[in-house]
């Protein structure tokens, strides 16, 4: 049988209510945006959205409002050529997140859940997950859902990718369920209590200890690093691809999109981060979450 490249991914979609601004306020501050944008966003649309416009096969499953915000998501994420079968629609408004992004691109970004607080574990229909090569998870949606999805992927053979964002407490079993593990160096310190970069190697043993032998640790401008405790190369560090970049919303989605893109394709770990760090890097250098994405032609010749 031919092996199956199919990835789903569980978990939120929202509208990006975006103000480009010179500088993002300081507490209590009040100044003039540049522009504002209502565009596409939450993780998992984007992480579906970044894989699609490589070329994957998508399946995306989360629940939208019956709002104009959820026919925008529904819209955007079938134009990349992602299943949208099983989004639910719910009575809730869709997930919005305010985002401010300032003249160097850095962004700070505040969500409210709406219709992904409401995703249950009856809203994953079984038949979605056979023959998925890779299922994403993020935790933007509740945890007993994400919990049981990981069981599915689990169940269905598929390599399980945790993006471990936003950070808070997980369940042990589903770091368990987890086949490679997604963070950036704040969420990795968070987890094991002491900041990666200091040693990596160690941060690699802390890891390998909590259950997750397989990690990749995004770094924004500076790349990123697999942690690898089942292979030849236990720690490998990939350097950034050099832009100038315009606006880093949803870079970190363009690289699990990617991962999982080429993870699907049984590349190595190492293989799918750099592939992945390019794909977020190139994603910096227009506006917007997924309308920035870029598809396989533009990555690969940027590699080669």
């Amino acid at each position: 049988m031919k092996p199956s490249k199919k990835i789903v991914v569980v978990g939120s979609l929202n509208a990006d209510l975006t103000i480009y601004c010179e500088r993002l306020p300081q507490p209590g501050e009040t100044i003039h945006g540049t522009d504002f944008r209502v565009l596409p966003g939450g993780k998992s649309a984007n992480q579906a959205v970044a894989a699609g416009r490589l070329g994957a096969e998508v399946a995306l499953i989360g629940a939208i409002g019956d709002d104009p915000n959820g026919q925008m998501l529904r819209e955007s994420v079938s134009a990349a050529g992602v299943d949208v079968s099983s989004l639910r629609i719910v009575p809730e408004p869709t997930g919005v997140a305010v985002i401010s992004v300032d003249r160097q691109g850095e962004n700070s970004i505040i969500i409210s859940a709406g219709a992904n607080g409401v995703l249950r574990p009856e809203d994953l229909p079984a038949a979605a997950f056979e023959d998925a090569a890779v299922l994403c998870l993020c935790l933007e949606v509740p945890m007993e859902s994400v919990l049981a999805a990981a069981r599915a992927g689990r169940q269905a053979g598929a390599t399980v990718l945790l993006n471990l964002s936003p950070y808070g407490p997980v369940p042990e079993e589903l770091l368990q369920l987890t086949d490679v593990l997604l963070v950036n160096a704040h969420e990795a310190a968070d987890l094991l209590g002491a900041d990666p970069r200091h040693d990596w190697d160690a941060a690699r043993s802390g890891f390998q200890a909590r259950g997750i032998p397989r990690v990749l640790v995004t770094l924004g401008g500076d790349g990123a690093v697999v942690l690898d405790s089942t292979g030849p190369q236990p720690v490998v560090e990939i350097d950034a691809y050099r832009v100038s970049p315009i606006d880093t919303t949803g870079a970190g989605d363009a690289f699990t999109g990617a991962a999982a893109f080429r993870l699907a394709d049984s590349a190595t770990l190492q293989d799918a981060a750099q592939f992945a760090s390019v794909a977020a890097a190139l994603a910096t250098t227009r506006k917007g979450a997924q309308a920035s994405y870029p598809d396989a032609a533009e990555v690969n010749a940027a590699l080669a």
